[in-house]
């Protein structure tokens, strides 16, 4: 609940962000919202002891940087300060979109929402930033998103179910569990 508080905060101050803020203040601050989202989708499922969950989330991050490390050295794009040529997409947008939606697909929606808010914080920041343009993010958020959907599932109730049967022979019971 405390991380859900912490998301909506974040979502709010977004919005009451000072018109003052530099380049700099907005580029660590979404180095910071990405390091958030990445410490809550793989964090929370390490302390819950679902080692599934963990995985996933690295997975769905990982992935998502890999496609979008490799589209930076397809498609060289100057970056809107002039600092490189890997503008293309955005890699911070990328990690924070992954990790949103790995929240969301494990976790629901409770805390998928919040996630999803700090994430597109998170893309706003890289263009106030200076660090990339507008398409750079929405291409980051679509990879994101994508390998975060891709490779997380909802996590599932243990469930047992016993079946009894009888036929002419004998009888009996059948249990099936969902792990």
């Amino acid at each position: 609940m405390r991380m859900i508080r912490s998301a909506a905060l974040a979502a709010v101050l977004v919005v009451a962000a000072p018109a003052t803020a530099s380049e700099k203040d907005w580029d660590t601050a979404s180095t910071v919202g990405v390091g958030a989202l990445t410490a809550w989708s793989i964090g929370v499922p390490a302390m819950t002891g679902d080692g599934k969950g963990v995985l996933q989330a690295a997975g769905s991050i990982g992935a998502g940087y890999a496609v979008s490390s490799g589209l930076k050295e397809i498609f060289p794009e100057r970056r809107p300060d002039g600092s490189d040529n890997r503008s293309f997409p955005s890699g911070h947008t990328t990690a924070a979109f992954g990790a949103a939606a790995s929240i969301y697909e494990r976790r629901g929606a409770a805390e998928g929402i919040p996630a999803f808010a700090l994430a597109t914080f998170v893309g706003v920041a890289r263009v106030k930033a200076d660090k990339h343009h507008w398409y750079d993010v929405l291409a980051g958020a679509a990879i994101g998103t994508g390998s975060g959907l891709l490779l997380t599932h909802p996590l599932a109730e243990k469930r047992m179910a016993i079946a009894p049967w009888v036929d002419s022979k004998g009888g009996g019971a059948t249990v099936a569990m969902a792990f």
